[in-house]
């Protein structure tokens, strides 16, 4: 079991960020898009190594349900239907010590891909 313990997740009122914080006083605005696009699921991250999709055009995507799964972790549900996500505590901790980092290596993808934020296309 993780030492890692949120004691909040909050959605904010227009459904693009959620706030966690743990039982260490941290707590970390993370925004809907990086993690939808850096969502955990098998969708995103692929089965196996060299299998990671770039997800364009979620700029503006919400998250509409936030279901426990066990008590380890919570599946985040999108507006874009993405509902596969498995977010551990251990996962939503790294995204808010490493997000912009993490995110900036995604925008950077978007780039070299001739992708963008913005619009939607088939993710490769």
């Amino acid at each position: 079991m993780s030492d890692i313990w949120p004691t909040e997740l909050r959605v904010s009122k227009d459904r693009q960020r959620l706030t966690v914080t743990f039982d260490d006083g941290q707590s970390f605005d993370l925004s809907a898009e990086m993690l939808r696009v850096l969502s955990p699921s098998a969708e995103v991250q692929g089965h196996g190594p060299g299998q990671k999709l770039t997800v364009p055009g979620k700029r503006n995507v919400a998250i509409i349900s936030m279901t426990p799964t066990g008590n380890y972790a919570v599946r985040i549900g999108f507006d874009d239907m993405h509902d596969t996500g498995i977010y551990t505590w251990t996962y939503l901790r790294e995204l808010g010590d490493r997000g912009v980092e993490l995110f900036a290596e995604y925008e950077a993808e978007l780039t070299a891909k001739g992708m963008s934020r913005d619009v939607a296309e088939k993710p490769r």
